[in-house]
């Protein structure tokens, strides 16, 4: 099942994935930009990049070494609606740079927020977590 089977899936979760990866790319990209305008936000979204490359890329799991304390704090976002509710308060977070500043750093505010969004559909629609075959996941031959 390639990438375009994947999407054809309608699972929100796949949807969702596929969001927070752009996310991931939005927020360090965007973040070296926004350095000298807003420096505090930009190093928020760098951690934020770095949680996400670990909740959303299994592959990133299975060959980085952790910790059991991370790997614990990875395990607990495999629902739906924790992985939204982190996803919320990360743009929030991200939606509060424009106090200081507005810069680029509302891009990856508003991936994140349709990641939430995404999330939420999957838990309301009660469909199982599915990870990209792409990514080092599963994909959804065994979620089907």
């Amino acid at each position: 099942m390639g990438v375009f089977d994947e999407f054809a899936s309608r699972n929100f979760s796949l949807y969702a994935q596929w969001l927070g990866i752009i996310s991931i790319i939005l927020l360090v990209v965007l973040g070296v930009f926004s350095l000298s305008s807003n420096v505090i936000f930009a190093i928020i979204g760098w951690v934020f990049a770095f949680i996400l490359v670990f909740v959303e890329v299994p592959l990133c799991t299975k060959f980085c070494p952790t910790s059991p304390k991370f790997d614990n704090f990875v395990a607990k976002f495999e629902n739906s609606y924790l992985r939204g509710a982190m996803y919320l308060i990360m743009a929030i977070v991200m939606f509060l740079s424009t106090i200081i500043n507005n810069t680029a750093l509302i891009a990856p505010a508003v991936t994140l927020l349709f990641t939430f969004i995404c999330y939420c559909i999957a838990g309301i629609k009660q469909q199982p977590h599915a990870s990209s075959k792409v990514l080092g996941g599963t994909g959804v031959d065994n979620v089907v």
